[in-house]
């Protein structure tokens, strides 16, 4: 493929113009057969630390290591041709001291080829981020309901609810842009502190569990595909894939007993002498 017709990949600047234009869209994906089908449709796609928990079966995303990251952002990039790739960063991977922080997240961007990086910022991250900025690592911030502290705050719960964690909530955000981060995931607040952050911060904010106030959504992919029997309450579910794969596993199975599969259509037959192509051999009959 010629440089002029290769598909361009969408940088910073394209994620930035979602402040004053259409909303962005954001799905998360952890192998390249996901991330192929999503592409297309997304303007960013998130190799979030989730994969954790739905598809390894961790019971929260704290367990996540630099090598699991690695290696699904490897097969995202892998799969995508035109959206912007962030891969997040795991739980102890950047929180000890900007210098860590950014030993990690290069080692991720120079491994992966991704476009930036997620961390889940406390006020303390405003310092991270700026130090990340300034040396080349673009990063998307998070605020709100934060995974990776759930053990600090006792489990998933929505913030903003109370005077104190609203103001909390306003100041982080306000810390990632002021960092200079490229957005802010605002993960399970109200609607009305959801627009506060949207119209208070210059960055482009992305909900999840946060409103249609923002500058553009996100959800675990799985989870609007109806992977799951349970899903949060922000979820809307698009598809049935769990009912899909369990009628099909259903059948295959069935008939796998009955021995109807496989087929003819899926079974190889002996070709005939005639189309067999028997190579010839000095000395033998028929060969001169």
């Amino acid at each position: 493929m010629s440089a002029q017709t290769q598909q361009r990949r969408k940088t910073v600047l394209d994620i930035a113009k979602a402040k004053q234009g259409d909303p962005l869209v954001c799905l998360t994906a952890y192998d390249a057969p996901r991330a192929a089908l999503l592409d297309p449709f997304c303007d960013l796609i998130l190799v979030g630390d989730s994969v954790g928990m739905v598809v390894h079966g961790l019971p929260s995303t704290v367990g996540v290591t630099m090598e699991m990251m690695i290696l699904h952002g490897q097969a995202v990039m892998r799969g995508s041709k035109q959206a912007f790739i962030v891969v997040d960063m795991p739980f102890g991977s950047y929180e000890a001291s900007p210098v860590h922080a950014y030993e990690n997240a290069a080692r991720i961007m120079k491994e992966t080829g991704c476009q930036a990086v997620k961390i889940e910022s406390g006020e303390y991250a405003g310092e991270i981020i700026a130090f990340l900025v300034e040396r080349g690592i673009p990063v998307l911030a998070h605020v709100g309901l934060r995974p990776q502290a759930i053990h600090v705050d006792g489990g998933f719960k929505a913030k903003g609810r109370t005077k104190e964690e609203r103001e909390k909530v306003l100041r982080e955000a306000k810390a990632a842009s002021d960092g200079g981060a490229l957005a802010v995931v605002v993960e399970g607040v109200a609607e009305d502190l959801a627009r506060e952050i949207t119209e208070t911060i210059s960055i482009p904010t992305i909900g999840i569990g946060a409103s249609a106030a923002c500058d553009g959504q996100i959800l675990v992919t799985e989870d609007m595909l109806g992977l799951f029997d349970w899903t949060p309450k922000f979820v809307r579910r698009y598809g049935n894939v769990r009912g899909e794969i369990t009628a099909a596993v259903e059948g295959y199975a069935a008939e796998v007993k009955a021995r109807s599969f496989p087929g003819a259509d899926e079974t190889y037959a002996l070709k005939s002498e005639k189309s067999l192509k028997i190579p010839r051999v000095a000395g033998q009959p028929g060969n001169s």
